[in-house]
């Protein structure tokens, strides 16, 4: 099982995750891929051993991996403050991946029907939903 964690900014979410993911799944092939090198950075101080950062690496491992985690900014190109691309949106959102989006009240993306939670309450439940996929059971 392959999982591509994609974040930017700073790049605070994807270590919290990539700590996650590695503890609990040690078995997954996990990549972590920043929109900039500070995200890039951190997910690496997060354990990550495969990382890299930028358009062409978000769309190259888009193509490879069966489970896509990351902040909802990730399929709506120019958000996160314009680090997502068009391109990058696209690579997304076309993949045939499994998606798990973590929402995000910040940048002007506002989802409907999705109470404010904790981003640790967020996280949880990537998690959780992680877990389920990579069990098999349907979520």
């Amino acid at each position: 099982m392959r999982i591509l964690l994609i974040d930017g900014q700073g790049g605070k979410l994807g270590k919290e995750l990539v700590e996650l993911i590695i503890t609990r799944f040690p078995q997954v092939e996990l990549t972590a891929v920043g929109t900039n090198t500070i995200a890039t950075t951190s997910m690496i101080k997060g354990g990550a051993k495969n990382a890299a950062t930028g358009e062409n690496a978000v769309i190259v491992g888009c193509r490879k991996t069966d489970i896509i985690v990351g902040p909802i900014g990730i399929v709506i190109a120019d958000s996160m403050l314009g680090e997502i691309t068009p391109k990058m949106a696209v690579a997304v959102g076309q993949s045939d991946a499994t998606k798990i989006l973590i929402p995000s009240f910040k940048c002007n993306n506002i989802v409907a029907g999705v109470s404010k939670a904790t981003m640790s309450d967020l996280i949880d439940d990537a998690m959780s939903k992680i877990e389920a996929i990579i069990s098999g059971n349907c979520l």
